[in-house]
């Protein structure tokens, strides 16, 4: 089978050099159209190391890095998983939407920071500060305190250290970062009378002797954008001054907001801030920062995001956060995440060396809530993505596939009946319960159903994230072959794939999955996972 990711890996190479040689050392915005959510960025040397929310996804906290803000890869982890409450192994309810968010990354003294705060309630959602000598880890728990929300650490360069979160509340942590110093809470400014809606996601730097304070910025009335805005102050204390310093749309997609700048080694500096654009998810754009006047101002010289922007440097490997897999390593790569905790007793990539194992481990009703569902991001413009199963090993009532999966979720399920297997295409939907993301209902409707007579399966996502008539299209379909070159597509055309904040809030994932419905044990051999990215 591995001559099929061969030929696959040439097409993609021949396009991927056809690509850089148009380019001709340019970004392309987005800078990483995936999703890519509440970023935070900084510069240690010459390398760039970016992270972002994942939410309910393990391990949780991805740190990425590039050396030219163009060719990013994922090196690390913060965390393997999190274990405060059992809804993080799809136990007495779920995760979904919850979890690692808003993660804020610190380079202090030749070690690096990272502070993160779960979305939940109580303990479960108290703040964790992590520290590492790499950026790739291993990073260590150095302490846990209360919550904050959308944080920023900071190390000021008298080595006192600070946290900002919420909309501008201040406190100060003791030095060795074990906890806040109680008394020290402060609020550093009060909302402007209009700024009624969002204001949130703190991030902040120091430049020339000023601290500045990134936010995002949304007020919900007619007329009024998503924004980033700046607060200025000569002291950390305040008084601050407020600008917008970013109130553009981008691409026929919505209004920018919400990211950090940074600075090159050179001494020029750049914007990352992150734009909504549906059912890929939050993705990211890359504008030019001028200081003018003292401000942080983001965009081109008519305050735009520009759909180009040369590279910091020509000589770098293309590389990117989402990857084929030939799962010939005895370690799962880091381009992968897993829906909640996975059960590691159940997948395994060493029983059949050059396949990844899914084996059931519990009897689940849906696919909403069974363990060891493996994803990667979907990238714009276009994607596609295919597996090749052996379906030798499944058992009565076992369900196994590849799915474009998120809160609605297209997928290609093989089941198996008795002796029997099926292959369908199925639409399937979960509701969550708002407080505590409890499973209170689910749908699925078969689209689409074929006979199997084989044990062997090509299925194959193709996702399609170009501008429509109202935004993205995210269009997905859908298709499946026998012998790996002929292929034909089943079910829903063009089936809509949805962002839905109020439930996973997040991007379409590609989701292999293998569970069971009535007893377990059974599995499913993965051969390879085939990506390609479409112009």
């Amino acid at each position: 089978m591995k001559r099929y990711l061969l030929l696959f890996l040439i097409v993609i190479t021949t396009t991927a050099s056809q690509a850089d040689h148009l380019d001709d050392g340019y970004i392309d915005n987005p800078m990483l159209w995936a999703d890519v959510p509440d970023p935070d960025v900084i510069r240690v040397g010459d390398t760039f190391y970016l992270v972002s929310t994942t939410m309910h996804l393990m391990p949780g906290a991805p740190v990425m890095q590039s050396k030219d803000l163009k060719n990013w890869e994922t090196i690390g982890y913060i965390f393997d998983r999190l274990t405060d409450s059992p809804k993080y192994d799809l136990l007495e309810g779920t995760a979904y939407g919850r979890g690692q968010w808003a993660t804020s990354l610190k380079y202090h003294n030749g070690r690096f920071y990272a502070l993160l705060a779960p979305n939940e309630q109580g303990s479960t959602g108290d703040t964790y500060i992590f520290t590492a000598e790499h950026a790739a880890g291993p990073w260590t728990l150095l302490s846990r305190m209360r919550h904050f929300h959308d944080c920023s650490l900071f190390f000021d360069d008298d080595n006192r250290v600070y946290v900002v979160y919420g909309t501008g509340e201040l406190m100060e942590l003791k030095a060795d970062l074990s906890d806040v110093i109680e008394g020290s809470h402060q609020r550093i400014f009060e909302r402007e009378a209009d700024e009624t809606g969002l204001l949130e996601g703190s991030r902040m730097i120091k430049h020339n002797g000023k601290y500045y304070l990134l936010m995002i910025s949304h007020v919900y009335a007619p007329g009024r954008h998503r924004r980033e805005v700046c607060y200025r102050a000569d002291n950390i204390h305040g008084p601050y001054e407020k600008r917008t310093i970013l109130e553009a749309d981008f691409g026929g997609f919505p209004y920018i907001g919400q990211g950090t700048i940074v600075d090159t080694p050179d001494g020029d500096w750049y914007g990352i801030i992150f734009q909504d654009r549906g059912g890929v998810g939050r993705v990211l754009t890359l504008e030019p920062c001028r200081w003018i006047d003292g401000w942080p101002m983001l965009g081109d010289e008519e305050g735009k995001v520009p759909p180009r922007m040369r590279a910091l440097r020509s000589d770098m490997p293309q590389s990117g956060i989402v990857k084929s897999d030939d799962f010939s390593d005895s370690r799962l790569g880091l381009h992968w995440q897993w829906n909640h905790n996975p059960v590691n007793t159940a997948w395994s990539l060493t029983e059949r060396p050059g396949f990844l194992r899914l084996r059931t481990c519990r009897v689940v009703n849906t696919l909403f809530l069974a363990p060891n569902t493996l994803t990667q991001r979907m990238e714009g413009p276009q994607c596609s993505g295919y597996v090749v199963m052996d379906l030798c090993h499944m058992k009565d009532g076992d369900c196994a596939g590849l799915a474009a999966f998120n809160s609605d979720t297209g997928a290609l399920m093989v089941r198996k009946q008795g002796k029997r297997l099926t292959l369908e295409m199925c639409e399937l939907s979960v509701q969550l319960s708002d407080r505590d993301k409890q499973v209170t209902n689910t749908e699925e409707k078969v689209v689409e159903r074929i006979a199997l007579t084989g044990t062997k399966i090509w299925l194959r996502v193709d996702a399609d994230f170009r501008l429509g008539d109202h935004g993205g299209r995210d269009a997905a379909n859908f298709y499946y072959s026998l012998d790996g070159n002929q292929w034909t597509r089943l079910g829903t055309a063009d089936y809509s794939m949805r962002f839905d904040w109020r439930r996973f809030f997040m991007g379409t994932k590609f989701g292999l999955f293998c569970y069971a419905t009535k007893k377990k044990g059974g599995y499913v051999d993965i051969d390879e996972f085939c990506y390609q990215v479409l112009p």
